[in-house]
């Protein structure tokens, strides 16, 4: 029934045909009955892998169908059956084409741990993998009980059954694929001239998806050599501007925005929305690098696009509305200025970016980004900033109650209007909790300059 559902059946009958290959080759073994269509004995992963799909992933399932609306939705995207990672991106595409639903941190929360499924493909630590992928999920997960936890429990039922899949499915790695997915340790390697005659034989179980290469590419630290560089220099400098900031921007005429022109999107061609970078793919290591994009900004629907900007410090979007939200998509030493009211913004992966706005209805947001300088003209009722390093508000007086929220980033500042001037306060990024008798207390760790 479910995407979610479907995807772990895919994953359990992939370890099962595997088994079965093993076992079957090897007379030693033994011979055993039938599971899933499958001749050969069931081992023990294969057993608890089977426990966790009837218990904490069927009670998600029951969970999900009672909240109904697009969280019930979307575990029914996709009904053909597709390799896992293809599945992975249809869920975080459904989760970015509904940013409007009343549900969009469920979806969230899914959509930014579905890549757990991949622990298959990791090695040696498949446990901790799944681990950071939930710890994903919680930034999410943590606003619905926020929203809900006083007036709808069964959110909250919801967000424990869904956690509880991963937990559940840690324990299950530590117990039988500590260091990576355990095959028989007398049986012959599994090579694809091996294993494809088994696939192909048919016997009503369609043939699992190749796995995906691995886990996600860590947040590329190296660049962190170029902070001194001339240009993050220029940057930052343009926006301790201030109010002046706005006179050197330049005007971005009609003939030169894509959505009003179509001689530039004849040239830039289709261009696909863009997914997260920790989608398990089939993309092998040797393939030759991705083709440059063309940079775009334009109006699709109610969402401004801006993707793939190059050192381009004079970009404005002033036709706006109350309805419409942004989108800002990798990029890079380029500068944003955002006039009238909009209802959110939202920046990913950008490095060396800066955006000057006036107001704000919703929320700001910046994810898996780096050295980001944003500057507040008029009013936002909160920032969030998570999985960044190094990033820079500068409020203004009608700001002030705005609310920060931060999450696995470092480096972030706070910059306070006084007496003319800015007065910079650094976010904490370490805490120390303790137990008063009764219960935790939690409270930022001194910072020691």
């Amino acid at each position: 029934m479910a995407e979610t559902q479907g995807l772990l059946e895919r994953l359990e009958k992939a370890v099962i045909r595997l088994e079965s290959l093993f076992s079957g080759t090897s007379g030693s073994h033994g011979e055993c009955g039938t599971v899933n269509g499958v001749n050969g004995g069931v081992a023990p992963s294969v057993e608890a892998f089977d426990k966790l799909m009837n218990g904490m992933v069927a009670e998600f399932l029951r969970n999900s169908k009672i909240l109904a609306g697009d969280v019930e939705a979307h575990n029914d995207v996709a009904a053909l059956l597709k390799p896992i990672s293809e599945k992975i991106q249809e869920i975080q595409t459904f989760r970015e084409r509904n940013r409007g639903s009343q549900m969009f941190n469920h979806l969230s929360a899914v959509s930014e741990s579905i890549p757990a499924l991949g622990w298959i493909a990791v090695s040696p630590k498949p446990g901790p993998y799944v681990k950071e992928m939930n710890d994903a999920a919680t930034f999410y997960t943590n606003r619905v009980l926020k929203d809900y936890k006083h007036s709808d429990l069964r959110h909250v039922d919801w967000v424990k059954s869904y956690l509880n899949i991963w937990t559940e499915l840690q324990a299950y790695i530590k117990e039988h694929h500590t260091t990576g997915l355990s095959w028989s340790k007398t049986g012959p390697v599994a090579s694809p001239s091996s294993v494809l005659p088994v696939l192909s034989s048919g016997q009503g179980v369609p043939p699992p998806p190749p796995p995906p290469p691995g886990p996600p590419p860590i947040f590329d630290n190296e660049d962190r050599r170029e902070e001194s560089s001339p240009s993050r220099s220029a940057l930052f400098a343009q926006l301790n501007q201030g109010e002046a900031i706005t006179k050197g921007l330049r005007h971005v005429s009609d003939d030169q925005k894509t959505h009003k022109n179509p001689k530039l999107r004849a040239q830039g061609g289709q261009i696909h929305s863009p997914t997260k970078n920790h989608t398990p793919s089939s993309i092998s290591p040797q393939s030759p690098l991705q083709q440059n994009h063309p940079p775009v900004l334009e109006l699709e629907g109610k969402k401004w696009r801006v993707e793939y900007q190059e050192n381009s410090n004079d970009l404005v979007i002033s036709d706006t509305e109350l309805k419409q939200v942004a989108y800002i998509f990798k990029c890079n030493k380029s500068t944003l200025q955002i006039k009238g009211k909009i209802n959110s913004i939202t920046i990913d992966n950008c490095k060396k970016f800066g955006l000057v706005f006036d107001n704000v209805v919703g929320i700001v947001e910046v994810i898996n980004s780096k050295d980001i300088q944003i500057q507040v003209m008029g009013r936002v009722p909160t920032i969030s900033i998570n999985k960044t390093e190094g990033c820079h508000i500068y409020l203004s007086e009608e700001a002030l109650d705005c609310e920060i929220v931060s999450a696995k980033s470092s480096e972030m500042n706070i910059l306070i209007p006084q007496d003319g001037d800015y007065k910079e306060f650094p976010v904490p990024e370490q805490f120390k909790t303790a137990w008063d008798g009764s219960k935790l207390v939690t409270e930022p760790a001194e910072i020691v300059g």
